[in-house]
């Protein structure tokens, strides 16, 4: 978001009553962690007024939300307790119990081996499970092995994957072993067969800051001089780095831009509203997105401070540096069903201002934004329990465009293309399959396709992601209000 908002003071009516932080000190570390939970859940969570135990008289004094909370011996399922229809409708609230971990995930450092791997079932209702490399990050273990986008696997360390294995296999090791293949998609069943090469690539884990700008061209077509940016995550540390991307962008005078947000998966609401604002430049104080939070914030904010639920398109950083706008009437995004929360947002806050053509697959579907709330008498890290390093990460607010729209099934390409297992392509290359039909769009405006998925249930296929993090829109703001 363009702002950092200063939340005061307010008491909601509710019959609890405050301990001290002596009382408090006095409880099983699992009671002071369970409590946090309840009373921040209460206070911020987007559906709170869905949820019965969250009902502000639901306990008619501390000592009864203390027996409530005690009964929960893991705090994670107390959390998940506490949610609106988990999986189902609120499919994006989580909480760790490492919020140092939390804070770095943001900022952009990551524990990765450097391959980017989509994971599918080989067939419908089968539990036999397949990969496919997307990306190799720069500079990374993988990036030094012999492996590259498109390649796929079956099995791990000699293990065929499974619906079972898969986590342990590929998430919970720091290093492992891919055993690649070639496959082959039977026309009659979909079913993928994969058959070993017999080439096996070991990848192993390491500490790296990935920065979001993957990559960055200048593309000639007839009259049309086009940009290209593949942006990964919306990652506020490298608000800069965005920004400098936008003034080479700016410096060739390009006429249009290809913003390439297939695997992004989102972050901060902020550096999404830069975005937006640098894609353009000529809305400079037009309503970008509007908030919406459960009944009881909104109407003290729709009464008191109604300018805090609205985001601004602007040509400034918070900072004071001045954005690269391209003022652009147009644009084109490339999707997929990992495009998500804030990419997702700024496809919606452009769409009442300028032509956004999408071409891809649909997107994920996140309307919503989450804030990391801490134990500590005002869920921020001041004076916060130094006991443990729990942290939450609920859903908090819905954001609509300033025509009131969003899209909670996700955004429909204008063009459909799918990523083909067969013909990957190189990524930022006038060849890759999405970036050729952007680029064939741009030239003759054609929205046709003539795309034939050789993999036609892929997108009913991919697994859930382990990573939690992967599809995150969060709100970098102070909340200093008082524990209730």
């Amino acid at each position: 978001m363009n702002k950092y908002i200063l939340l005061i003071f307010i008491i909601f009516s509710i019959t609890l009553t405050n301990c001290t932080k002596l009382e408090r000190d006095t409880l099983p570390l699992h009671i002071e962690i369970n409590d946090f939970v309840w009373k921040g859940m209460n206070t911020y969570y987007l559906w709170q007024d869905s949820i019965p135990i969250l009902d502000d008289y639901r306990f008619s004094s501390q000592t009864d939300l203390y027996n409530y909370v005690e009964s929960y011996e893991n705090t994670e399922e107390l959390f998940t307790a506490l949610k609106y229809q988990p999986d189902v409708v609120d499919r994006w609230s989580w909480i760790v119990d490492d919020y140092i971990a939390l804070e770095a995930y943001f900022s952009g450092i990551r524990k990765t081996s450097g391959a980017k791997i989509k994971l599918y079932l080989t067939a419908d209702g089968s539990s036999d499970v397949f990969g496919v490399i997307r990306y190799i990050i720069p500079n990374t273990n993988a990036a030094n092995q012999s492996i590259e986008r498109g390649d796929v696997f079956n099995s791990v360390n000699g293990i065929l994957l499974n619906t079972s294995n898969y986590q342990d296999l590929l998430y919970k090791n720091d290093s492992y072993v891919l055993n690649l293949g070639t496959f082959y998609i039977n026309p009659t069943t979909q079913t993928v067969e994969i058959t070993l090469t017999g080439e096996n690539v070991t990848l192993t884990n390491g500490i790296y800051t990935e920065n979001p700008i993957f990559k960055s061209s200048i593309f000639n077509v007839n009259t049309h001089k086009v940009g290209y940016l593949m942006y990964n995550s919306f990652t506020s540390n490298y608000n800069q780095e965005l920004n400098n991307a936008f003034q080479y962008l700016k410096s060739e005078n390009i006429t249009d831009l290809i913003l390439d947000l297939r695997y992004n998966g989102g972050g901060s609401v902020q550096t999404a509203s830069y975005l937006a604002s640098m894609i353009t430049g000529q809305f400079e104080g037009s309503i970008l997105t509007r908030e919406l939070w459960n009944p009881k914030w909104q109407s003290w904010l729709e009464e008191n401070h109604p300018d805090w639920l609205i985001n601004y398109f602007s040509n400034t950083m918070q900072d004071g540096t001045h954005l690269n706008n391209l003022n652009l009437n147009s644009v084109i995004i490339l999707t997929t069903s990992n495009s998500a929360s804030a990419s997702e947002l700024v496809i919606n806050a452009l769409i009442p201002y300028i032509d956004v053509v999408t071409i891809g697959t649909t997107t994920h579907g996140k309307y919503v934004a989450s804030v990391t709330l801490y134990d500590s008498p005002n869920f921020s890290k001041d004076n916060i329990n130094p006991d443990h390093l729990w942290a939450m990460q609920p859903i908090v607010l819905k954001e609509i465009n300033s025509d009131g729209n969003y899209a909670p099934n996700g955004f429909d390409p204008d063009i459909f293309i799918d990523e083909d297992f067969s013909n990957m392509g190189i990524l930022g290359d006038t060849t890759e399959p999405l970036t050729a039909k952007a680029l064939e769009f741009i030239e003759t405006g054609n929205k046709t396709s003539s795309f034939k998925n050789t993999f036609i249930s892929a997108p009913k296929r991919q697994l859930k992601s382990f990573n939690r993090f992967e599809y995150e829109m969060y709100l970098e703001t102070k909340l200093p209000l008082e524990r209730i």
